[in-house]
């Protein structure tokens, strides 16, 4: 099993942390002088701190599993530097909010799957990561389901909104059974061998052909459509959202609607 110094949260995660919650701060009291930057941060911050959770749950699941190998390629520090590619855990899901909207983490922590024994945990180590989107979003609509937004500042109710459809749509995705992506890590285990070898050379492309597919506009209104109803049934309005969104988009200029509705 990985030793204590191999399980010590990374400094540089510990200040992803305390910069969103600086970022929160200052949308929740408005005390930032350019509240727009502040929501980015926030919501930023937050994403890369739930991204750098999915990926702990993937590592922390294949260490009872049978690979013991996980702490020491660093993973269980929720040191986002430590993944195998930066670039697809970190800088593309960032640039996909950026650009889309769209919270999808990308793959990172290399398991050695030979180390591991039954098809049920191969399964489970998967399903670990979405399942991790899932708890954060129940957690970031608390306030709404809760009937507790009585006293929370409209600018952080609506940051959070929109915090909430990153996770929504990461979990969405994320279960889906598309090779590269964790539903197909899932069922993968229970498929033939052939099946699996054929599907192998374009698995790392899965994740690319998905984002892609959302910018088809019939494709992408049915899954906006399946998300938003998933955050009315948390008691999460679309405009909500939609002015998280516009705010986080900062440099854009603040959408009247959004500045008259709050």
């Amino acid at each position: 099993m990985a030793g204590a110094a191999q399980q010590r949260i990374s400094p540089v995660f510990l200040g992803i942390a305390a910069v969103t919650a600086v970022a929160g701060w200052g949308v929740w009291t408005d005390f930032a002088a350019q509240p727009g930057f502040a929501t980015f941060l926030f919501v930023t911050g937050a994403w890369v701190v739930s991204l750098c959770l999915h990926e702990y749950a993937h590592a922390r699941t294949a260490l009872h599993s049978g690979d013991i190998s996980i702490g020491a390629k660093g993973y269980l520090t929720l040191n986002p530097l430590k993944y195998t590619h930066a670039l697809l855990s970190i800088v593309l899901p960032v640039l996909f909010v950026i650009m889309g909207g769209i919270g999808l983490p990308g793959g990172a922590v290399f398991i050695e799957r030979g180390r591991i024994r039954g098809r049920w945990r191969h399964s489970l180590i998967s399903a670990a990561g979405p399942l991790t989107n899932v708890l954060f979003a129940l957690v970031c609509t608390a306030p709404f389901w809760l009937h507790a937004l009585d006293g929370v500042p409209p600018a952080f109710r609506n940051a959070l909104g929109f915090l909430a459809l990153l996770q929504v749509t990461a979990a969405i995705l994320n279960f889906l059974p598309v090779p590269g992506l964790d539903g197909y890590g899932v069922i993968e285990p229970w498929l033939s061998y052939s099946v699996r070898r054929s599907v192998e050379p374009i698995a790392p492309f899965g994740l690319i052909a998905v984002f892609a597919l959302l910018w088809i506009p019939e494709l992408n209104a049915v899954f906006f459509d399946a998300v938003y109803a998933v955050l009315r049934s948390l008691g999460v309005h679309r405009f909500w959202v939609d002015c998280g969104l516009d705010a986080y988009r900062f440099w854009q200029g603040a959408s009247p609607v959004c500045a008259i509705g709050g």
